[in-house]
């Protein structure tokens, strides 16, 4: 069985705090690391009611001290929303309090909409045009001391880079500069196969990286019932439904029944056609056939659960089904 990992958001619960948000993540981290999860990583959103993990590196650090040996990492930093200099100093902080288990992936969307991005002081879309050569800077900064400017913490951390996208884009910049890449099929589902393709197929080995390495995201909710699975799972279907009409809402409760569309299942069920939802055994023959045809060295998994104690074992269940396999 391949490594499996989390990727978190610190998510905001319907009638929660921020507060139990950021206590949740915590939890979540110390779970996964005592069920040998390989990561926990976070993703960096801004101005999102259902997401607290928008200073990533900040949580990343009250993660790291909870935790001793799980990899732990941005999933990711969206680098056009800052100076890679400040990227490498907040990296190259947390590597040198909690040494070699620090992961950066990086991404180029802005990971919020356009006023917010503003705020965030950005000039609108030149900071994605500058992305590989942004990722260069940044490379640069991490390593040996090659220019006059220096990031104290950051020199000679060497802190592993990963690249993550949901397009060919992405796959093609991981494969020239010889990067890990992760796909996110989890919520963006269909350039999946072409993208890994095109990252195997024209990857450039580098010391650091002789061969390709590639991830790719699923959600996952795992009960001891289908009932209760497909309970929970209304939660992410109402927020993937709501993110249609551009609604900014706290991630709601599970319900009975969804009031929707045939147009509007249609579309939420193809975005999240990768998901995982059932018992152990049910999404066994799933969670297998995902793994062969993607080829995927390493599987990163969500678990977009309202509540907190079905969530916990929700990853438990998970580590005990890998554990299976």
């Amino acid at each position: 069985m391949i490594p499996i990992s989390i990727l978190d958001l610190a998510t905001i619960g319907e009638g929660r705090s921020v507060s139990e948000a950021l206590k949740m993540a915590r939890e979540t981290a110390i779970t996964a690391e005592a069920h040998d999860y390989k990561r926990f990583w976070l993703a960096e959103h801004h101005g999102m009611r259902s997401v607290a993990s928008s200073a990533t590196a900040v949580l990343l650090a009250n993660i790291g001290a909870a935790t001793k040996n799980i990899r732990i990492g941005s999933g990711g930093v969206m680098l056009p929303n800052h100076a890679p200099l400040i990227i490498a100093e907040q990296f190259g902080t947390l590597a040198e309090l909690y040494g070699d288990r620090i992961d950066l992936g990086l991404g180029r969307a802005p990971g919020t909409d356009m006023q917010t991005l503003m705020a965030l002081r950005r000039q609108g879309g030149s900071g994605a045009d500058q992305y590989p050569q942004n990722i260069r800077e940044l490379q640069s900064y991490l390593g040996p001391q090659s220019q006059p400017v220096l990031a104290v913490p950051g020199q000679d951390t060497n802190i592993p880079l990963w690249l993550l996208g949901s397009s060919l884009y992405s796959a093609q910049l991981a494969a020239e500069f010889g990067l890990p890449y992760a796909f996110a099929s989890h919520f963006a589902p269909d350039q999946l196969h072409q993208a890994l393709d095109s990252y195997r197929g024209n990857f450039k080995a580098t010391d650091e990286n002789p061969e390709p390495y590639s991830m790719a995201g699923v959600m996952a909710v795992i009960a001891d019932t289908e009932e209760e699975a497909n309970y929970l799972y209304t939660s992410v279907q109402q927020k993937f439904l709501q993110m249609r009409t551009s609604a900014n809402t706290p991630f709601p409760k599970p319900v009975d029944k969804i009031h929707w569309s045939i147009a509007d299942m249609y579309n939420v069920e193809h975005v999240l056609q990768y998901s995982l939802v059932g018992t152990k055994e049910s999404i066994k023959p799933k969670l297998a056939d995902f793994i062969e045809k993607t080829g995927i060295d390493e599987l990163i998994m969500s678990f977009p659960i309202h509540d907190p104690a079905a969530r916990l074992k929700s990853v438990k269940l998970m580590a005990e089904l890998r554990d299976s396999m």
